[in-house]
């Protein structure tokens, strides 16, 4: 705790003063581009990751970047979504899984999870990714881990588009969904591609977006 602390008066002693601008803009609102939804693991910084600033991101995090499917669970994942939607009219949506899932180790072995009730009910929500994968490989196990992640991505981004809302801005093409796929060892960013039906590098996927390296702006914060 000691190193978060003094990790604070850090940034409230140098950092924030370097941006006091950005913050002074913030504190009248915000207008963030995307909404993030990704796992609540520790070793999962999204913008770090992404190299955005406070403001770039709507961020949701949970154990499985997990959205419950639209009528089935009210909670603060569906709510984020709707504000983030309806209110704040982000353009795009990224559900973001990542390698070595303690929450997807867990949905292959829910009978681990006997103590822990609740993780278990809210693991249920990943069994379609891991059904997928058994067919597909005629077995389950720890070694279908990444792909019972990936599949977990794509099962999300199939409940996000029951929400009403969300539904609707992809109808009238005022919204674009995302599914990301980090690896922790190596820092890389796989993004689907549904033409391919595969998880491709992030600057295959959006080479046609990518700037000339040194021309993009990162956090600096």
């Amino acid at each position: 705790m000691e190193h978060i602390v003094t990790g604070f008066v850090s940034f409230r002693n140098k950092v924030f003063p370097r941006h006091r601008k950005l913050f002074a803009e913030l504190a009248n609102g915000q207008s963030p581009e995307v909404l993030f939804i990704t796992c609540a693991d520790s070793r999962i910084d999204p913008n770090l990751v992404t190299q955005t600033r406070p403001g770039d991101l709507f961020i949701v995090r949970n154990a499985g970047n997990i959205v419950p499917p639209h009528g089935g669970m009210v909670g603060g994942v569906t709510a984020s979504i709707e504000y983030a939607v309806a209110v704040l009219n982000v353009g795009h949506i990224v559900i973001c899984g990542h390698t070595h899932c303690g929450a997807m180790t867990g949905a292959l072995d829910p009978g681990a999870l006997e103590d822990l009730p609740h993780v278990r009910k809210w693991l249920e929500l990943s069994l379609a990714a891991v059904e997928v994968v058994r067919h597909a490989h005629g077995s389950i196990g720890p070694e279908q881990l990444r792909a019972v992640t990936e599949q977990n991505v794509l099962v999300q981004l199939q409940h996000l588009r029951t929400h009403p809302v969300v539904a609707s801005r992809l109808a009238a093409g005022q919204l674009q969904l995302h599914g990301w796929m980090y690896e922790i060892e190596s820092g890389d960013v796989y993004a689907y591609a549904e033409e391919r039906n595969a998880f491709v590098p992030m600057a295959e996927r959006y080479a046609a977006m990518l700037k000339p390296e040194g021309a993009a702006h990162g956090a600096d914060v």
